[in-house]
């Protein structure tokens, strides 16, 4: 009896996500499209050395360039030899992994309109908050 049960549920989520898979292969290639076409040389040129500026528009850029956390050490290590201030990349970097502008019509089909917008605007605030809060605890170590 709990073979089929195991079995069934493994059968539904097998078609659940086939069901998904052109939805999500779209998006990947939608945010692979949008990295290669976007120069890393342009996100140096946006930033201004304002803390509380920096901040949000390095959780703006990050909120729509949608990214893997794997690479986001390459990314942020980068963009503070670049000259990129600390905050900025660290804003950046966090909203980069958490908030996606990109996925959220798939978020919201799937998961639900309120919840996705509600995840989404959350990550960013906290991207913001985090950054902040992480430069200052670094100035004091």
């Amino acid at each position: 009896m709990e073979k089929n049960r195991v079995a069934g549920a493994a059968r539904k989520a097998f078609f659940a996500f086939l069901e998904m898979l052109p939805l999500l292969l779209s998006i990947l290639l939608l945010v692979s499209l949008f990295i290669t076409l976007v120069p890393k040389s342009l996100y140096v040129k946006i930033f201004t050395k304002n803390t509380a500026l920096d901040s949000i528009v390095g959780a703006i850029l990050g909120s729509v360039s949608a990214g893997q956390p794997v690479t986001s050490y390459i990314i942020g290590g980068e963009l503070l030899k670049a000259g990129v201030s600390l905050i900025a990349v660290t804003s950046f970097i966090i909203s980069w992994v958490t908030v996606g502008i990109i996925q959220l019509p798939a978020e919201c089909y799937y998961l639900g309109k309120r919840f996705g917008f509600l995840r989404n605007f959350l990550s960013f605030i906290f991207a913001i908050v985090i950054s902040l809060l992480v430069v200052l605890c670094l100035r004091f170590v």
